[in-house]
């Protein structure tokens, strides 16, 4: 289980070191510290993620840090959240994970909802204009 702290609201000059030293004074430990930087020009982005090495140094770094004035700033401190487009892994059903995957994929009903049409007109229903009409005709 990881105990990762978002850190955020940091201004672009702090460093992984500054924030590493600032856990210490407060005798609060961090298995790793990243400072996340722009990939073109290295300047932070203002944020980093420490990582604790339990649920209660976690909950500790974020009573410490979050709302903590820095500078012009107010520090934000919470729990991480997982990366957006990070999905944990899609696991088939127990009783298909033996199953050759031609067999599943026949097994699945393959039912779709049925759509709404456009305009909440049927249509199939006949034309309005006497030039509908006659274009209808035509094609």
């Amino acid at each position: 289980m990881s105990f990762t702290v978002f850190l955020g609201n940091l201004p672009a000059r702090v460093t992984a070191d500054d924030i590493k030293q600032w856990l210490a004074a407060e005798d609060l430990v961090a298995n790793a510290v990243k400072v996340i930087r722009n990939h073109e020009t290295q300047e932070s982005k203002g944020f980093a993620f420490v990582e604790a090495p339990t649920a209660d140094e976690m909950a500790s770094i974020i009573r410490r840090f979050d709302r903590a004035p820095l500078e012009d700033r107010l520090l934000r401190a919470n729990p991480a959240q997982p990366p957006k487009g990070k999905e944990p892994a899609r696991s088939a059903p127990p009783q298909q994970a033996g199953a050759p995957i031609a067999q599943r994929i026949q097994q699945q009903p393959q039912q779709r909802p049925e759509r709404r049409r456009r305009g909440g007109k049927d249509r199939e229903q006949s034309p309005r204009s006497a030039f509908a009409t006659e274009l209808a005709k035509v094609l």
